[in-house]
């Protein structure tokens, strides 16, 4: 099961294109719980597997992030259209990044990449305390 982190500065979900990109925090996806601090991501999203990790945030879910992040905010629809697949397995995968906070949506319906960057840090081993 995924646990949430909020941290200061992120976006409370509306989106932010007047300000710029740029102005959006980092998310870090890790399993390694001092990782937040240790790579100073405003957006804690850890899972307790790897397994779990890749499962969540599968490849063509991640180049959805990418594709998103490059059209900006646009509805789940026209978000298809600009990748190329199948409305239904979008709006799956957009509900997924949804509910672990990747991706917004606004009033009307318009979904959003909430950060500039995501970053995924693994720890392959944990050290002896």
């Amino acid at each position: 099961m995924p646990c949430y982190e909020q941290r200061g500065g992120a976006d409370q979900g509306q989106p932010q294109a007047a300000q710029g990109w740029s102005s959006y925090p980092t998310a870090l996806s890790t399993f390694s719980a001092p990782a937040s601090a240790k790579f100073g991501a405003d957006y804690h999203l850890s899972f307790e597997f790897a397994r779990t990790l890749f499962a969540e945030l599968t490849p063509a879910r991640i180049d959805l992030l990418e594709a998103l992040r490059r059209c900006g905010p646009c509805s789940v629809y026209a978000l298809a259209k600009a990748v190329g697949r199948n409305y239904s397995n979008i709006h799956t995968d957009i509900g997924k990044l949804e509910e672990h906070g990747l991706v917004r949506r606004t009033p009307d319906g318009t979904v959003f990449v909430p950060f500039e960057s995501v970053e995924i840090h693994l720890a392959l081993f944990k050290q002896a305390a």
